[in-house]
């Protein structure tokens, strides 16, 4: 069941949708990152689903890698888009700042297409809108792939746990941006490294923790693992999106 569409302001929402997806080549070495599917579907329509089912259905795509079979899937989707070819080997950073003109009119949403979460994004918007500074970005705490072994003083293993949350948090990749971001932006810039640490250093950025679930495609193991969740009913994020 989808969650009831909230009346909210019509943020644009841009997608990082440019990577190859090299760790992704046992599920397809020709297709693109955002089309790689769970469920039937690209991963690319479940994070719009995940907006435009919370009240935000205006996307601006990124592109880079497979542009052109990118933009043949959007014009099947029922939303607003533009695509915006940001070039081939463009980092992440520069992507951004080369869709400028779509995005510096106020504020605005931005993710990567290979990232789910059951994330109540208007309470996203609201936190950013809150703390009134430049940028928001959401922060997980995924679980540990691996277990851990608990060690006495003495050397003994005394326990294991399997697979906990991480004590830290990372970035989960959901953000909110005022105009005064791209700013600090550059078109050669890796939106992770530079931009983030520019922010952070001046005061301007924020974080929202998010507790619930969270999960990145980052190779074919995540693939298989998400499609499991999608084909059990047990996928958290299923219920923010239109089936």
């Amino acid at each position: 069941m989808s969650l009831q569409v909230r009346s909210r302001p019509m943020l644009p929402v841009a997608i990082l949708c440019g990577g190859k997806g090299t760790r992704m080549r046992e599920a397809g070495e020709t297709l693109p990152k955002p089309l790689v599917e769970i469920g039937g579907k690209p991963i690319l329509w479940h994070v719009m689903c995940l907006y435009a089912s919370q009240g935000y259905s205006d996307f601006v795509l990124l592109l880079g890698y497979g542009a052109d079979r990118i933009r043949e899937f959007a014009g099947t989707c029922p939303w607003n888009l533009t695509c915006v070819d940001t070039g081939l080997d463009t980092p992440t950073g520069g992507r951004v700042a080369r869709a400028r003109e779509h995005l510096e009119k106020g504020t605005f949403c931005l993710t990567y297409a290979d990232g789910l979460a059951d994330i109540d994004l208007p309470g996203l918007v609201d936190f950013h809108k809150a703390h009134g500074r430049a940028a928001t970005v959401t922060v997980v705490r995924p679980q540990n792939p691996w277990g851990v072994a608990h060690i006495a003083d003495d050397g003994r293993v005394d326990g294991f746990t399997e697979k906990p949350r991480l004590e830290s948090w990372v970035n989960g990749g959901f953000f909110v941006m005022e105009p005064a971001a791209l700013d600090r932006i550059g078109p050669d810039d890796i939106l992770e490294r530079e931009p983030l640490e520019r922010l952070a250093s001046e005061g301007e950025l924020h974080g929202f923790q998010h507790e619930g679930f969270w999960d990145c495609m980052d190779t074919y193991k995540d693939n298989l693992l998400l499609n499991e969740l999608w084909e059990s009913g047990e996928a958290p994020w299923r219920s923010l999106v239109n089936t």
